[in-house]
């Protein structure tokens, strides 16, 4: 609780307006409420009306402070309807088409967000990965000079001698299954910025691996030394304040002693907050392990390099997940320009005429 305490202090700063797709799903109630009442914003949820206030009844929520939208009955639902014949026009979208996916919450919240309508979104309680993913990245896309839309989890373990104070990003844990070495490179530059709006804190990157600095010469390990690289590459064309290495392996990344014995010259090597792993098999099993296995609190997926913020819950998470995945949504957003230039600026489906 001491990450995401301070998460909530900086955010009720700042309040902001996420949209929650799942409006009748009991989690998601639950989270609502505590976001209007921690004052971090305005939770809007979609659905039902009647169905959502039965829901919110069920389980003694108080609704007040929470907007709550039906995407059939919404005066917006036209005019998001032509937008979204706008942003797929070079797939040839009929309209009755747009309108039918315009009414399902996950496309509805996604053009909320698209259209300044909202702040971010998060989803997934109650969803598969694809059918909250697909509307995010046919309606936000990714941001301005980013080529790769990936993922992290936000980790906070008892044991603070761990990453930073017991708080780890890792990723990609949710969205690419075999990134090639661009990928790779541009999910640990993601994280390592995400981090450091977070932390506040220089983010030192672990580009994961079984191998420690040539240990082992599979490609699978030449990847990973390639993307750690080309990171540090990217980071100081970009001035970016960070340090990168890899390959490693998670030990050597975590623990003092033993990065003491095998790299005693790293930056990283037994101080990493920041880890990246090979592929989403890694990812997505170490997450889950040290979630239930050292009880620790998650907070994820965060997507990366979309040009909103938006989050992909775990099916598995809890109302106080939520509330939490929620709340970094919130913080990001604030200065989301910071992260990725650009994002933002235009609206989905407009055509830039150079000049202008």
């Amino acid at each position: 609780m001491r990450f995401i305490g301070g998460v909530y202090e900086k955010l009720q700063r700042h309040p902001k307006r996420i949209v929650f797709p799942e409006g009748t799903e009991p989690r998601v109630l639950q989270a609502a409420r505590q976001f209007y009442s921690l004052r971090l914003g305005v939770p809007i949820l979609l659905g039902d009306r009647q169905e959502v206030k039965s829901a919110a009844e069920a389980l003694s929520v108080n609704l007040e402070g929470i907007r709550l939208i039906n995407p059939t009955q919404s005066s917006d639902l036209d005019s998001f309807v032509k937008r979204f014949v706008l942003i797929r026009r070079g797939k040839g979208i009929a309209e009755a088409e747009a309108r039918e996916a315009m009414t399902k919450p996950n496309y509805f919240g996604a053009m909320m967000v698209a259209m300044k309508q909202a702040d971010g979104l998060v989803s997934g309680a109650s969803e598969i990965s694809g059918g909250v993913l697909r509307p995010l990245f046919q309606i936000i896309k990714v941001a301005p000079r980013t080529t790769t839309a990936s993922s992290c989890m936000v980790m906070e373990v008892e044991d603070t001698r761990f990453g930073e104070k017991g708080v780890l990003f890792m990723g990609d844990c949710g969205v690419i299954p075999d990134p090639s070495v661009e990928q790779l490179a541009e999910i640990g530059l993601s994280i390592a910025r995400l981090a450091r709006q977070i932390l506040g804190t220089r983010p030192r990157v672990a580009f994961l691996s079984y191998s420690t600095q040539g240990s082992a010469t599979h490609p699978s390990v030449l990847k990973v030394r390639a993307a750690t690289a080309l990171a540090q590459q990217r980071a100081n064309a970009e001035s970016f304040d960070a340090d990168f290495d890899g390959e490693l392996q998670v030990d050597a990344a975590l623990i003092p002693e033993i990065a003491a014995r095998k790299l005693p010259e790293s930056r990283v090597a037994g101080r990493a907050n920041v880890l990246v792993f090979p592929d989403l098999n890694s990812g997505n099993i170490a997450h889950k392990l040290i979630q239930h296995i050292a009880r620790a609190n998650a907070y994820g997926q965060i997507l990366l390099g979309l040009d909103r913020p938006a989050a992909d819950l775990s099916r598995g998470s809890s109302a106080h997940d939520i509330l939490g995945v929620a709340a970094i949504i919130g913080l990001q957003s604030i200065e989301y320009n910071k992260l990725y230039p650009g994002a933002g600026d235009a609206l989905p489906g407009d055509i830039h005429i150079p000049g202008e």
